[in-house]
């Protein structure tokens, strides 16, 4: 399936890729286009649209392109609940809804200037989405888990959450 948004990635256009095709579509291709071109391309390639005006994948209210696909795919996995604040908080410029927003915020504007175009901005975002992630988990885990964590020394801690993260 093809997915087309507008042309400089920032933090919801890098987000929304990384989810697309780790929850929704392992196999998409995507497009970065001028937003005049976004409805051209749709028909042309039928491709989905999303965060660009007037789109249903786009922003509406104080929800971001990421949380209308976490919507829309009911995509309910706790730990990309927990991504969606932090892509949410740092593409809606509400920085104080989660610590690691304004860090999210600070590395994609970096890669989107020192990448040669998009397609490069979202290789190198991937990693770090997929890093959110598995932190999100870690905290999941850690809550549930508090009273058995405490218990343990740092080496018999991380083999603990490793091996939770495997579950």
């Amino acid at each position: 399936m093809k997915w087309v948004t507008r042309l400089y990635v920032h933090v919801d256009r890098t987000a929304c890729p990384w989810l697309i095709k780790r929850f929704i579509d392992p196999k998409a291709e995507f497009l970065f286009v001028p937003v005049e071109k976004i409805e051209e391309t749709v028909k042309k390639d039928k491709a989905t649209p999303y965060d660009a005006p007037g789109v249903e994948l786009g922003h509406h209210g104080d929800k971001c392109s990421f949380d209308a696909m976490v919507e829309k795919y009911k995509i309910t996995d706790p730990a990309v609940l927990e991504v969606a604040k932090i892509v949410r908080a740092a593409d809606t410029d509400k920085m104080g809804m989660a610590p690691e927003a304004a860090g999210l915020e600070a590395v994609m504007t970096g890669f989107g200037i020192v990448s040669k175009d998009d397609y490069e901005t979202i290789a190198k975002a991937s990693p770090v989405y997929d890093a959110f992630y598995t932190n999100c988990k870690l905290k999941l885990i850690r809550e549930k888990h508090k009273a058995e964590i405490e218990k343990l020394d740092r080496k018999e801690r991380r083999k603990f959450l490793k091996e939770k993260l495997m579950e």
